[in-house]
């Protein structure tokens, strides 16, 4: 027998049918003998609605009574789930976060999970109980309904899985798995069977949607092994695994890409100590995070060009903070631009391998796509291109690195 976590994103209980094929998921896993979790999102389009209600009331609303409105929508599906199950004749009882108690800081819209209490809940599921939870919401010091942020409940089912540790956490979404890169562009992209911690938080952080950043590093940080699957189609997933548990360790296992980039270059700012201080002090204090940095060397000792990338959404407030501070910075002029994308591979394989980047470079020159701005770490390898060449570029890498179906 093992312990499950099973995880419904917002299109997987989509609508009542989509509840009941769900319900069917999950008294397949109890057949198995297995003790069952479920934790549930909102029906797809349902925290939207509710959110843009609150707007509607008050644009400049009280934090705490916007979780109250828009943690209802994860009640809502766990109480219709666990019907679903009883009508199947499944034993099950719906919890919503306070009930468990998940309990959290007060940082609401936002808050982090700090303990799980799940004594009763255990017992329940020893019992032969399946427990609907409700993703996405907590508790805070205060008593009050907390709520996690977006895809919060992957970082829910995590913590979970985590709490009563369990033997695996299954996250069925509309996707099948992890794939290569983004089958949407790259045709010849594959579903991986495994994939370690590290590499899955690099594609989430740079670009893959397939899962939430918190919910990777969580599974990380305890040692929850993710599967990630398809709700709608029955076939094997993909396991987010230790690295010892991968015993052919590929060179590259993904590339990732983001078109939420934008790049700044300021021309000839003076050359001295502290220019960088003062360039991203101010974004820092507008809180506006910089990600890629170039500085080129100055030809005559005196001036420098800085070029950066900021994400897409935060271009205008980085010009707008960077124009105040013109006369302290002292560069000749600012040249934003938000065409562009950023192109990252990624795989264990890297920190073993030298070559990665050679490979890259050389690609990307045969196809003549110029790149603008490079940054490295262990396992990934990014740079920032014109956003025309995205699919070229992704096309071209997937099978520079031996990543296409064969």
């Amino acid at each position: 027998m093992a312990r499950i976590v099973m995880k419904f994103g917002g299109t997987s209980v989509g609508d009542c049918e989509r509840i009941k094929n769900v319900a069917r998921r999950v008294k397949a896993e109890v057949d198995r003998g297995n003790e069952v979790a479920v934790v549930v999102s909102a029906m797809s389009g349902v925290t939207n609605q509710l959110v843009d209600y609150c707007k509607r009331i008050a644009p400049l609303h009280d934090a705490r009574e916007y979780d109250a409105v828009v943690a209802t929508g994860e009640q809502v599906t766990s109480g219709l789930l666990a019907m679903a199950l009883q009508a199947l004749d499944v034993p099950a009882r719906s919890w919503s976060g306070w009930q468990i108690p998940i309990r959290t800081d007060g940082a609401h819209g936002k808050a982090r999970i700090e303990a799980i209490e799940t004594a009763e809940l255990e017992r329940r599921m020893a019992s032969g109980q399946v427990a609907v939870v409700a993703g996405f919401q907590g508790i805070g010091p205060d008593s009050r309904v907390t709520t996690l942020g977006r895809g919060g409940s992957d970082t829910s089912a995590v913590a979970l899985a985590a709490a009563v540790k369990a033997d695996r956490c299954d996250i069925y979404t509309d996707v099948d798995g992890v794939y290569t890169t983004d089958p949407r562009i790259v045709a010849k992209a594959r579903k991986l069977d495994k994939i370690t911690y590290e590499e899955m938080l690099e594609l989430a952080s740079l670009g893959a949607k397939v899962l939430q950043t918190r919910s990777v590093e969580m599974a990380m940080k305890y040692r929850v092994r993710v599967q990630v699957l398809s709700s709608f189609v029955d076939a094997p997933g993909t396991l987010v695994c230790d690295e010892d548990e991968i015993v052919e360790k590929e060179l590259v296992s993904g590339i990732a890409y983001s078109r939420d980039e934008a790049k700044i270059t300021l021309v000839r700012v003076a050359d001295r100590p502290g220019v960088a201080a003062a360039i991203f002090g101010p974004l820092t204090d507008a809180n506006i995070n910089v990600d890629m940095i170039v500085q080129n060397v100055s030809e005559d000792g005196k001036h420098t060009d800085m070029t950066f990338t900021v994400a897409k959404s935060d271009l205008d407030r980085a010009v707008k903070v960077l124009n105040e501070k013109t006369e302290d910075l002292n560069y000749q002029r600012l040249v934003p631009d938000s065409n562009v994308v950023k192109v990252s591979v990624i795989g264990m394989g890297m920190r073993s391998h030298a070559g990665v980047a050679q490979k890259m470079f050389k690609t990307l020159a045969v196809k003549s796509i110029n790149i603008q701005v490079t940054s490295t770490s262990e396992i990934k390898l990014s740079v920032i291109l014109a956003e025309e060449y995205t699919e070229l570029a992704l096309r071209a890498l997937h099978t520079a690195y031996g990543l296409d179906t064969h």
